[in-house]
This record gives C-alpha cells, sequence and structure tokens, in this order.
C-alpha cells in the first residue's frame, strides 16, 4: 500500500479559505475504506456552522479510492500500518491545530478506527469523537495506544451505528462496545434501516451532540 512520505502533507478539502479558519472550532473527517476526501465533504452543512471542516484523504490506494491501512482480512494488515498511518495525521494536526479553539474528529466505518486511534494516543487534544457505522481497533499492547488516559479523561464519543450493518463483523462490534463503556462518555444511538450508511435523522443528531458537547 502506497503510503505518504515523511516530508508530504495530506490532500485536505477545507470548509473555509484558509485566511478564515484562525480562531474558528475544527471538525477532521476521515472517510471509509475505498472512499477519498469528497465522500463525507457534503455532510460538512449539515454540521453547525461554527465548525472549520478538514475532510483528509487516506494515504494508501485501495480500488477507486483510498485506505487509512490494509483491511483485516488482508495480510498486509497489521497494527503497525495503522498506527503508522495515524502518525502521519497527528504530524499533520500539529501544524494546523495551533490555529482553532479545539479538535474534533469524525470517521465513517474505517474513518472510525483512525478517529478512535488518535484519540487513544492523545486524548487530551481532541474534544469529541464521532464515530459512524464503524468500530475501535484492539491494541494488543500496542503503546501507541494510551487507554489509561483515555479512561481517565473520559471523553464525549458519539456512536452511531445499525444492527443490521453487514459491513462490520459482530466481534468488532462487540469489543468497541465493551472498550467505549469502559472509556469514554459514551453517546450511542442505533438507526434502523441505515445498513452501512448515514442518514439525516444520524447527522442531525451528530450536530446535536457537537453543539452541546463542543461548542456549549
Amino acid at each position: 500500500m502506497k503510503r505518504w512520505g515523511m516530508s508530504e502533507t495530506p490532500t485536505v478539502l477545507w470548509s473555509r479559505p484558509e485566511n478564515e479558519r484562525p480562531g474558528t472550532p475544527l471538525l477532521v473527517m476521515f472517510h471509509g475504506y475505498g472512499a477519498d476526501e469528497a465522500d463525507l465533504f457534503g455532510l460538512a452543512a449539515q454540521l453547525p456552522a461554527d465548525f472549520t471542516v478538514a475532510s483528509i484523504r487516506a494515504p494508501g490506494k485501495a480500488g477507486p479510492g483510498y485506505a487509512w491501512f490494509p483491511l483485516r482480512t488482508d495480510l498486509s494488515y497489521s497494527l503497525d500500518s495503522v498506527t503508522e498511518a495515524a502518525g502521519h495525521v497527528q504530524a499533520w494536526f500539529d501544524g494546523v491545530r495551533t490555529a482553532h479553539t479545539s479538535v474534533t474528529l469524525l470517521g465513517f466505518s474505517q474513518g472510525m478506527c483512525m478517529a478512535t486511534t488518535l484519540l487513544r494516543h492523545r486524548p487530551a487534544d481532541y474534544a469529541a469523537v464521532v464515530g459512524l457505522s464503524g468500530f475501535v481497533v484492539e491494541a494488543q499492547g500496542n503503546d501507541y495506544f494510551d487507554d489509561a488516559a483515555v479512561a481517565a479523561a473520559k471523553p464525549e464519543v458519539f456512536w452511531g451505528r445499525d444492527q443490521a450493518d453487514p459491513v462490520i463483523p459482530a466481534a468488532s462490534v462487540e469489543f468497541t462496545n465493551t472498550w467505549m463503556r469502559a472509556h469514554v462518555q459514551l453517546t450511542k444511538v442505533l438507526y434502523a434501516g441505515i445498513f452501512h450508511g448515514i442518514n439525516a435523522q444520524e447527522m442531525a443528531h451528530v450536530s446535536e451532540f457537537l453543539q452541546y458537547k463542543v461548542l456549549k
């Protein structure tokens, strides 16, 4: 899987021109496997207008789009591939975050893995996380994941999904549910009929969550 070089920066779609971003809260979007930075960007209009939204492209090619790391069923998958991608995103964050009043993460499917991995590395850096139809990776003792710090901070997390989601394995959902309840302040909502997707009701709930938990 082709990845960014250490000197490269990711491709990002922004909701505001650069001169209008300072002093605003930042919300960063992470798309799912095989998609790109444009996939979620249309949802920005359904979020509170206070945010500057940045939708970031994953580093590896995957079919017609991109991926944060190989699928678990791929022989090239490793936890290191997850933390490597997160490390590159973290380096990009460190260059832009000082212009913003807070940073919130929103990830769909594999993008939720990336958002929660970043949270688990430096939980104090983020105001909240929104996870849609995704899951949390099993850390397997990897020291990139500071779950003790997450449990101490109890960050705000919104997790929306459909119990009939045909994509996310049941074991991953069960691990995520157990991990969430032990480590974060969880707002969990189930949506019938969205399967592995997002609907207007869910986005309305996400907007309310952000308004109350981040902008209050």
